[in-house]
C-alpha cells in the first residue's frame, strides 16, 4: 500500500466539531427515512438509519456529495483514530468504499469483519454520487462501539483530491481538505421500515418533522443571518463558564453562553442512561456511583477525544459532570502570593461562602445519612491512626491539612450529581438576558489589533462565517479548560510564537489567523502543573472491591439498583472514593508540599506475583499537591490537538524524592493491620523502582492548572489581576488555566470559588457593557 505524507489519519479530526445534531429527512430518490445531517462546507449529506431493536449488528448508511468530491469518509465513533471508518468514492457509474481502521498516525488500512453491501439506490451523474449501503458487522470493532439507544458523535472527513486507484477498494489517499462532527442519537435513527429498505421498498414512511430541541443547530440556505451581538459571550459550559454566565445575566447583562458539547445530566436534556436506570430517566451524568463507568465506557462521546488527547470533558458542566466529585473548599493558601496569587485574591472568604450557599459539600451522599462501602476507609484509617493522623471532617477546617483525614467530601445533592449545572446553570437559565447554546465550537476570538470584535464559531446559523459579535464595550470570557482556551488563544494569534507559528501551517486554521504584526506573544501553556498520582494496591479480608465496578452499568447488584432507584440511597448516591488524607512535607530546598491520598475499592491494574482475592482490592492513590515545582507545557500540534508537549510530572527531583517519602510513609505501619497486604507493588518490587517503572500516561490526574495562569506581569503570565488577558482591551480568562499553582486538595471546589471572584471583578472593572 502506497503511503503519502499527511495522511487521512494524520491528524485526529480537529476545528468543526459538531455543531450540528442529526434529524430526519427522507431520501427523495428512494423513500427512506435516516437521521443525519448536511455539512455546510461541502454540501455533503450524511444519514444512517437502524432496525427497531435494542441490540444490533448493522445499519444502513447514506452519502451524497457533490461531484466534486473526490472520496469522503464516515468515523462511527467521532476520531479518525480508533474507531471504524467507511470510505467511499466515485469510480466511473459505480461507488467504490471500504471499511478502515487506523491505530496510529497512519493511513488507514483495511478493516477485516465489517461487510458493506451498496444497495440499489445507490448512484452516480453529472452533478452528484450517492452511496446508500448495508454496513453488517458494523458495531463494534477493536476497542469501540455503537449503541442503538445512545447518543454518540460521528465524524466526516472530505477529500478533494481522487484517491490513487479508483477501482480499488483498498487505495491510497491523500490527507482530507475539511472535517467536522456531528451528534446522533441512535435510539431516534431506528425504523421499523428497516427490513423494507434492504429490499429496496420504503414501507410506510412516518411523518419526519426537525427535532424541537434547542440543541439543534441550523445551516441558512437563504440570505445571510443577521447576527445578535452580546455584552458577554462566553465560551465554554464547564463550571468557571457557568459561574461566571449566573453572575453575569444576574447583574443584568445581556449574556451568551456556548458549550462545544451537548447535554449531561437529565434535567439538562441528557438521555445517555444504564440499561436499569432508564425508566427512571437518569442519566450515567446523574448517578454518582456510576463514575467508574466514565473510564470503561466503549462509546465516550462526553470526552473531547478528537481533539484533546488527555481527558478533558466536552459536554455541560465539563469536568464537573465527568469527575469524582471530590469537593474541598480552599485553604487560605491555595489564594496566598506564597501560591502565585496577586494579593488582591488573599480574601476569598466572601467568594468561597457564596459557593457554600449554592453548593454545600456532604461526606455522607446518600440522603438516609448512612455510609456505605466504607471497608477500605475503616482498613485505612487504622494505617493512619499508627501514623498520628486525627480524624476530621475535612471542610469544616480547610486550613487543617496534615495528618489529618476524614471521609471523602462531594458535591452531590439527593443522591445525584448537582454541581454548577444543578445550581448557578438552572438559575441563569430562567433569566432572559441569557442565551444558551450546545454544539458549538469556537474556533478563535476575532479582533482588531487588542480589541475583541466576537467570536468565530463552526454554527453559521449564528452569523456570516459563524460570527458573533459584541455590542459596544462588549467582552469574551474564555472558559474552554486548558487545553480548549489555550487553543482558542493561539487561533487567535495570541501566545508564543512556535504555538501561533503551528496555526499558520495549518490551511483551515490560517485563514482566518490576525497579521503576525498583531500576534500578541504570552506565555500561553507554559509552566502548567498537574498533580502526579501513584496508585498503591492492597488486599483485605474485610474489603468488598464490588466487583471492580465492573458491573454497575448493565448488570448492578440488584439490592443496591432497587435501592438507588426507589429513594436515591445507599451505594449508587455516592461515587467511588471513601477517605481522604494529607500531611505536609519539607523538601530539601525549604519548601512546604503537601500529599494527598484518596481511598477506594477496586483497582484500575494490578501487577502483582502475589496470589491474591479481587474480591478484596483497594486502592490508595497518593498525589503531591500545593508546593510542588515541577512545571510542563501543553500545546498543540501540526493538526491542532491540544496536547502536554513537555510533562509536567516529577521534572524536579525534589517533588520525586518527596513523593517517594509520602508513599513510603503511608506503608510504614502496614504491619500494625492485621491481614493487610500490598500486591502493588509487591515485594518483588521497591516503591522507588515502582516510580521508576510508572508510565507517565497513568501519573496524570488532569488537574491541569496555570496555562493562562494569573500574574502582574506579561513576562510571565497571561492575565493581569482582572483575569483580562494582557495586551488586550476585552478578553478575559476564567478556568482552571488561570490558577498559577495547585490547591492543597483537588481544584474542583478552588476552581468554583475563583470563579465567584472573577465575575465580581469583571463586572467592577471600568469600561464594560
Amino acid at each position: 500500500m502506497k503511503i503519502k505524507s499527511l495522511l487521512f489519519s494524520l491528524l485526529p479530526l480537529v476545528g468543526s466539531v459538531y455543531s450540528q445534531v442529526a434529524a430526519p429527512y427522507t431520501d427523495p430518490g428512494n423513500g427512506f427515512v435516516f437521521d443525519g445531517v448536511t455539512d455546510p462546507s461541502y454540501s455533503v449529506t450524511y444519514g444512517i438509519v437502524l432496525p427497531q431493536a435494542s441490540s444490533t449488528t448493522e445499519f444502513i448508511g447514506e452519502i451524497v456529495a457533490p461531484i466534486s468530491a473526490k472520496w469522503v469518509g464516515l468515523a462511527l465513533g467521532g476520531a479518525m483514530i480508533g474507531d471504524l471508518l467507511i470510505v467511499a468514492w466515485p469510480n466511473g457509474n459505480q461507488i467504490v468504499a471500504s471499511p478502515r481502521y487506523a491505530s496510529a498516525y497512519e493511513l488507514p488500512a483495511p478493516y477485516a469483519g465489517p461487510t458493506l453491501t451498496t444497495l440499489p439506490s445507490s448512484s452516480v451523474n453529472s452533478t452528484h454520487w450517492k452511496y446508500v449501503f448495508r454496513c453488517q458487522n458494523c458495531t463494534n470493532w477493536d476497542g469501540g462501539s455503537i449503541s442503538p439507544t445512545a447518543q454518540s458523535v460521528l465524524a466526516w472527513a472530505h477529500g478533494a483530491t481522487a484517491v490513487d486507484t479508483p477501482s480499488d477498494p483498498n487505495s491510497s489517499f491523500t490527507e482530507h481538505d475539511g472535517f467536522g462532527f456531528f451528534g446522533i442519537d441512535f435510539s431516534q435513527a431506528q425504523n421499523a421500515n428497516y427490513q423494507n429498505y434492504l429490499q429496496g421498498n420504503p414501507g410506510t414512511p412516518p411523518v419526519t418533522t426537525p427535532p424541537s430541541s434547542p440543541t439543534t443547530t441550523t445551516t441558512t440556505t437563504g440570505p445571510a443571518p443577521t447576527p445578535t451581538p452580546y455584552d458577554y459571550i462566553i465560551v465554554g459550559a464547564g463550571p468557571g463558564g457557568i459561574i461566571a454566565a449566573d453572575r453575569l445575566s444576574e447583574a443584568g447583562k445581556k449574556v451568551l453562553l456556548l458549550e462545544r458539547g451537548g447535554p449531561s445530566t437529565s434535567q439538562t436534556g441528557g438521555t445517555y442512561y444504564a440499561p436499569w436506570t432508564q425508566d427512571a430517566k437518569l442519566t450515567k451524568f446523574d448517578v454518582p456511583g456510576l463514575f467508574e463507568t466514565m473510564f470503561t465506557d466503549s462509546a465516550p462521546f462526553w470526552w473531547c477525544k478528537a481533539d484533546i488527547n488527555v481527558f478533558a470533558g466536552c459536554l455541560l458542566g465539563g469536568g464537573t459532570s465527568v469527575n469524582g466529585a471530590l469537593y474541598w473548599l480552599p485553604a487560605d493558601s491555595d489564594f496566598s502570593t506564597a501560591n502565585g496569587w496577586p494579593s488582591s485574591w488573599a480574601n476569598h472568604g466572601p467568594y468561597t461562602s457564596k459557593l457554600k450557599s449554592r453548593i454545600p459539600s456532604t461526606d455522607h451522599p446518600s440522603p438516609d445519612g448512612k455510609r456505605y462501602l466504607t471497608e477500605s476507609a475503616d482498613v485505612v484509617t487504622q494505617l493512619l491512626k499508627a501514623q498520628g493522623y486525627s480524624q476530621a471532617t475535612i471542610n469544616d477546617n480547610p486550613n487543617f491539612k496534615d495528618h489529618v483525614y476524614g471521609y471523602s467530601a462531594f458535591s452531590f445533592q439527593d443522591g445525584m450529581r448537582a454541581g454548577p449545572v444543578a445550581t448557578y446553570f438552572q438559575t441563569a437559565l430562567k433569566r432572559s438576558n441569557l442565551v444558551y447554546k450546545d454544539y458549538t465550537l469556537v474556533s478563535q476570538v476575532v479582533r482588531n489589533g487588542s480589541t475583541i470584535t466576537g467570536v468565530r464559531t463552526n454554527d453559521t446559523s449564528l452569523g456570516v462565517d459563524g460570527i458573533v459579535p459584541l455590542n459596544p464595550k462588549g467582552r469574551v470570557i474564555l472558559s474552554a479548560g486548558a487545553f480548549g482556551t489555550s487553543r482558542i488563544l493561539f487561533q487567535s494569534g495570541i501566545g508564543p510564537s512556535d504555538m501561533i507559528q503551528m496555526v499558520q501551517s495549518n490551511p483551515t486554521a490560517s485563514k482566518n489567523l490576525p497579521p503576525q504584526s498583531q500576534w500578541i506573544n504570552l506565555p500561553v501553556g507554559q509552566a502548567v502543573s498537574d498533580n502526579p498520582s501513584i496508585n498503591l494496591v492492597f488486599t483485605h479480608p474485610s474489603v468488598d472491591a464490588y466487583d471492580n465496578w465492573a458491573d454497575v452499568w448493565a448488570d448492578p447488584r440488584t439490592a443496591d439498583a432497587q435501592q438507588y432507584l426507589q429513594n436515591r440511597t445507599g451505594v449508587f448516591s455516592g461515587a467511588s472514593p471513601k477517605l481522604n488524607f494529607w500531611r505536609a512535607y519539607s523538601g530539601s530546598d525549604n519548601k512546604t508540599r503537601y500529599a494527598q491520598g484518596t481511598v477506594r475499592p477496586g483497582a484500575a491494574s494490578i501487577n502483582s506475583s502475589l496470589p491474591y482475592n479481587e474480591n478484596n482490592i483497594f486502592t490508595i492513590t497518593v498525589y503531591l499537591s500545593q508546593g510542588i515545582t515541577s512545571r510542563g507545557r501543553l500545546g498543540i500540534d501540526a493538526g491542532l490537538t491540544g496536547k502536554p508537549i513537555d510533562n509536567p510530572w516529577l521534572t524536579d527531583p525534589v517533588d520525586k524524592v518527596v513523593l517517594l517519602q509520602a508513599l513510603n510513609d503511608v506503608v510504614s505501619s502496614m504491619k500494625s493491620v492485621a491481614n493487610l497486604t500490598m500486591i502493588t507493588p509487591d515485594a518483588t518490587m521497591t516503591i522507588e523502582e515502582y516510580i521508576d517503572a510508572y508510565s507517565p500516561a497513568t501519573m496524570n490526574s488532569n488537574h491541569w492548572v496555570g496555562a493562562a495562569k494569573i500574574g502582574s506581569s506579561s513576562s510571565n503570565a497571561v492575565v493581569d489581576q482582572n483575569v483580562k488577558v494582557f495586551n488586550t482591551d476585552n478578553l478575559f480568562v476564567v478556568d482552571a488555566s488561570i490558577i498559577p499553582a495547585l490547591p492543597i486538595g483537588n481544584p474542583h471546589g478552588q476552581l468554583m470559588s475563583a470563579a465567584e471572584q472573577a465575575a465580581a471583578k469583571i463586572l467592577a472593572l471600568a469600561g464594560g457593557p
